[in-house]
């Protein structure tokens, strides 16, 4: 496993692979691609398994010609609307009347068919109150849902289909569109939640410039002032021929200069040194892209506040590229968790240890690449270590750096 591509940081686009993103999406993202709409259509199609009905009745139902074409118009007609709303509701910019005409449309054909050809069509009902709950906001989906069950039942009993059928039907087509009412309004949490981590990331980036922004303002605004006022005593003390004086005012503003390049390499090297809530809110940018849930306590972030920057910069690290190794590597990876945790040593050392796994296929035969190998050798200069191999019960990929947390000294012999 390698590390020759990059992870996107948190405040860059991040991409989904082409091969993921083409047979699955995210829920309530926009379609991109015209062969993600196509695999979206072919999905949505599945849930008009139940149409079969009335497809049965007008060919065993002794329908006469031109009621049998009539049938097959109206499911023609009705299931053309459904995939037309879908490719309407999946592009941005969608347009809510023709929307609204789409559906309305499809209600239109549920009465006329159900009056026409009998109860076996009221299932037409059922579908036409889910696109209604799609179409309809939330604060009225509910009194066009009870409106959408009284008209179904209204045509069950002007049609003589049948009391427990009408009941069936009714309550069936409320229900499907509750039900899709609340996966709008869990697509829409996404949605919310997707910005949110966005932001987030956005923000700790933000931060980290803010903060390298503080540390070279307060580092060079005192050191280019003290060389400014020793340059003007120079050349003064030059004026005044004192040039023992001024090779002594010199010399200081060399030795500013040489301290103030030290401290900006510092800070320039901690704003570099990666941070693991910055990492931890990249790595979920990423693994999103790549359809990859990441699964992480929310106190991860602050789990070791005392850490040293160079062990909690390692562990930064470590987190960084085994995402980048799931993303790239990780074939059927579905999840991936990362959990904190600390391990006593014999010897009375502390370690913070965070561990990343996926399910997917693992490694198989191949060998560590250049970034684990990396990876070790970063851990190893702060004295930690690093532990590759499978995950639990020998699926997907496990990676796992240790750091020394602290030392803790040996107790002291207790004197009789």
């Amino acid at each position: 496993m390698s590390d020759e591509r990059r992870i996107e940081r948190p405040d860059e686009p991040t991409e989904a692979g082409p091969a993921s993103a083409s047979f699955m999406n995210v829920p309530g993202a926009p379609v991109e691609t015209r062969r993600q709409l196509m695999v979206k259509v072919a999905w949505m199609l599945l849930w008009m398994l139940y149409l079969v009905y009335p497809a049965s009745d007008l060919i065993k139902g002794g329908h006469r010609l031109t009621g049998q074409l009539l049938g097959w118009a109206c499911l023609v007609v009705f299931v053309g609307s459904y995939v037309l709303l879908v490719i309407f509701r999946s592009q941005a910019g969608m347009k809510p009347r023709a929307c609204q005409l789409i559906v309305g449309t499809m209600i239109v054909l549920a009465v006329a068919s159900s009056a026409v050809l009998g109860g076996a069509f009221l299932t037409m009902f059922i579908y036409a109150s889910v696109c209604l709950a799609v179409i309809t906001p939330l604060k009225h989906a509910l009194r066009a849902l009870v409106g959408m069950a009284a008209l179904t039942a209204a045509t069950g009993l002007v049609i003589h289909a049948g009391s427990d059928n009408t009941t069936t039907f009714a309550l069936s087509a409320f229900l499907s569109g509750v039900a899709m009412t609340g996966l709008q309004r869990l697509v829409a949490t996404m949605k919310e939640l997707r910005e949110a981590r966005a932001a987030v990331a956005h923000l700790a980036a933000s931060e980290e410039r803010l903060r390298l922004a503080r540390d070279l303002h307060d580092l060079l605004g005192h050191s280019l002032s003290l060389i400014t006022l020793k340059s003007e005593l120079a050349g003064r003390f030059m004026d005044a021929g004192k040039d023992e004086a001024a090779r002594a005012q010199v010399a200081d503003i060399e030795q500013v200069a040489r301290q103030s390049l030290i401290d900006v390499r510092e800070a320039v090297t901690g704003f570099r040194r990666p941070t693991l809530p910055v990492e931890l809110a990249a790595a979920r940018t990423a693994l999103s892209a790549a359809q990859v849930r990441l699964e992480a306590a929310p106190e991860l972030v602050d789990a070791w506040p005392s850490l040293a920057n160079e062990e909690a910069g390692a562990l930064a690290w470590a987190l960084r590229e085994a995402v980048t190794n799931i993303v790239r590597h990780g074939e059927g990876a579905t999840v991936c968790t990362v959990t904190a945790d600390e391990s006593w040593e014999d010897n009375g050392e502390r370690y913070a240890v965070l561990e990343i796994t996926d399910d997917g296929r693992g490694p198989g035969k191949s060998q560590p690449g250049n970034g684990l190998s990396g990876l070790g050798e970063r851990l190893a200069l702060v004295g930690g270590r690093l532990e590759t191999g499978p995950g639990p019960r020998g699926k997907g990929f496990r990676v796992r750096a240790s750091v020394p947390l602290r030392t803790v000294p040996a107790p002291a012999p207790q004197v009789p």
